[in-house]
């Protein structure tokens, strides 16, 4: 098995997938907008989208594979026996069957969850369905709780409550926010939807920890890509599913041609918002391998005010006061979590300075 990463290189790891999620988490939410906006209508190929790109995964897992190869042969070049032991460094596939079925388990869920999400994104304008998603941090937490035992502190309960406040407020207060034609029962649906999509995403980040924890094996990075590789190509699968009962590929053609933007950017907005959406999910499951599930749920969080601002300036969507009230009721939700875990961190670190100091004294 691969030798897991050093401390330094999971540094470089966890700031090259902050970097893949927050382009991913902006650029996939503006990108599918965009489908709907100039009259995209499929809510399972939307769906897809989220997924459907995770082909390019085998890109860095081919690099990887190369990289093992070559420092394998280096290592055998400069060894003083001509005797080759047996080596399982360079294996093509790292991941055993049980790390596969619990990544198949999560790839379905993944799957209703990008349904859920696009039949919102559809319904909402990208403003009000990423303050709903801001939620997906208490729903993290909460997860994190229960399934990974997450310690909670009055700091993180605190940011829990603001951020489901916020979202209550938006969804008592709509005036002004419905997109033209659209029906009440439409605008509910979809805001339900949202919400649904960010309560079950808010599971599996917890859940993907779950599984790196309870995994019979060694987690590498390399490992990471491929349980990649395994939950979007379920999702996917889940999401071609309902294409085939909705009669999606049927109307694909049709659409295009009509698409306002024209037929050529119609399929180039589909690729675009696919290899975008990649970068979300592996850098969301990135994080959670050098970091916490936790961790990635508030990198996503904090995004928000980044999406909102998109939003505006692309889609010169309204900012009425009780989305005003709402980001400014998340940001409150945001630092207070963040002076919690610098509080906590900080106390930590003198908790084992005094430890130190202490077994010094006994022990000179």
């Amino acid at each position: 098995m691969e030798a897991q990463e050093s401390r330094p290189m999971k540094k470089a790891l966890l700031i090259l997938n902050c970097i893949l999620l927050s382009i991913g988490h902006c650029g996939g939410p503006l990108i599918l907008r965009l489908y709907f906006k100039h009259g995209g209508k499929r809510i399972w190929l939307s769906s897809l989208l989220e997924t459907g790109g995770f082909p390019i995964i085998l890109i860095p897992l081919a690099g990887c594979y190369l990289h093992r190869h070559w420092r394998l042969g280096r290592q055998q070049s400069f060894s003083t026996t001509n005797v080759r032991e047996p080596n399982n460094s360079n294996k093509l596939i790292f991941m055993k069957l049980p790390l596969f079925v619990a990544s198949a388990i999560i790839g379905t869920l993944t799957g209703f969850d990008d349904y859920f999400y696009a039949y919102g994104l559809a319904r909402l304008p990208l403003s009000t369905c990423a303050l709903i998603i801001a939620t997906q941090l208490g729903f993290t937490a909460v997860f994190a709780f229960f399934l990974v035992k997450q310690k909670f502190t009055s700091y993180s309960v605190n940011a829990v409550v603001l951020l489901t406040v916020g979202a209550g407020i938006l969804a008592m207060h709509t005036s002004g926010d419905r997109p033209a034609g659209e029906s009440n029962k439409q605008y509910i649906v979809g805001f339900l939807t949202t919400l649904a999509a960010s309560a079950l995403y808010g599971f599996i980040l917890p859940l993907v920890e779950l599984t790196y924890k309870k995994a019979k094996q060694a987690i590498t990075y390399t490992l990471v890509l491929e349980i990649q590789l395994v939950m979007c190509a379920v999702a996917t699968l889940v999401c071609t599913i309902g294409m085939l009962v909705n009669n999606d590929f049927k109307v694909i053609p049709r659409e295009a041609r009509e698409y306002g933007l024209g037929e050529n950017k119609y399929y180039l907005v589909l690729v675009v918002d696919a290899i975008l959406w990649q970068g979300f999910f592996l850098g969301a499951i990135g994080v959670i391998f050098c970091a916490s599930s936790l961790l990635s749920g508030i990198i996503i969080a904090v995004l928000l005010p980044v999406i909102e601002i998109l939003a505006v300036i692309f889609y010169k969507e309204k900012f009425q006061a009780e989305k005003g009230v709402a980001l400014v009721l998340s940001l409150w939700g945001f630092v207070s979590y963040f002076y919690g875990e610098f509080k906590q961190s900080k106390n930590k670190t003198k908790n084992q300075t005094s430890e130190t100091e202490q077994s010094e004294i006994h022990n000179p």
